[in-house]
């Protein structure tokens, strides 16, 4: 009779993670993987340590850190807490990003939230479609319609950033001392403390879409 001669793996009784308890995702929803690899990451980075230097302090190894980082394996819950102790971290700081709101806003055809602006006056029909909250940049997507009604105004002015995109109509549009003529699948992104807006209307209706943006303090 052949007797097994294999060493027996003692890592449960060393405390030493075992690898091959280590999940590979599959094709379901990794998400939680990929925020745990991007904290692990972000904390080993902001120690000045190596994949090796984390990997030792671990008993991991270099290769297995590697597919942590990159949201490639399901570490288990002894893998975590070895390497909270190895970054020292709280096990919970590295579910972090995963537990921060992630938010879709779906909006029909159509649809959007109409709302009043400084623009509304001079007939210009602002629909929102969607909103960003408690993040530190602040994002609001607008479908402004400009028809027969509107009236030019090149004045706006408000802090942070604008993409516009043209998605039906013509224009020239203002931005400080200069001019652009615009028409469907034209784009514009600038400062939009510098004042702007429609200064001709060549062809109604114009339709564009409005990416408004800006750092919350």
């Amino acid at each position: 009779m052949t007797r097994n001669t294999a060493p027996e793996n003692n890592d449960h009784q060393t405390g030493k993670p075992d690898e091959a308890s280590e999940i590979a995702p599959d094709v379901r929803d990794n998400q939680l993987e990929i925020a745990i690899g991007r904290q692990v990451r972000l904390y080993r980075q902001q120690l000045n340590m190596t994949v090796s230097d984390v990997a030792k302090l671990a008993k991991l190894s270099p290769g297995m850190l590697s597919k942590i980082e990159n949201g490639m394996t399901s570490p288990s819950l002894a893998t975590l807490r070895s390497l909270s102790q190895a970054l020292n971290v709280p096990v919970t700081s590295l579910f972090r990003k995963y537990d921060d709101q992630r938010d879709a806003v779906y909006v029909p055809a159509g649809q959007g939230l109409l709302i009043e602006r400084r623009g509304t006056r001079a007939g210009h029909e602002y629909r929102l479609l969607g909103h960003a909250v408690g993040k530190r940049i602040n994002m609001e997507p607008y479908l402004i319609t400009l028809t027969e009604k509107s009236e030019i105004f090149p004045l706006f002015q408000h802090e942070g950033l604008e993409f516009i995109y043209v998605l039906e109509g013509e224009m020239i549009y203002r931005h400080g001392g200069q001019t652009f003529h615009m028409q469907e699948g034209d784009s514009l992104f600038f400062d939009s403390d510098v004042t702007h807006g429609p200064e001709e209307l060549l062809k109604l209706p114009i339709r564009m879409l409005s990416l408004q943006a800006r750092v919350v303090d």
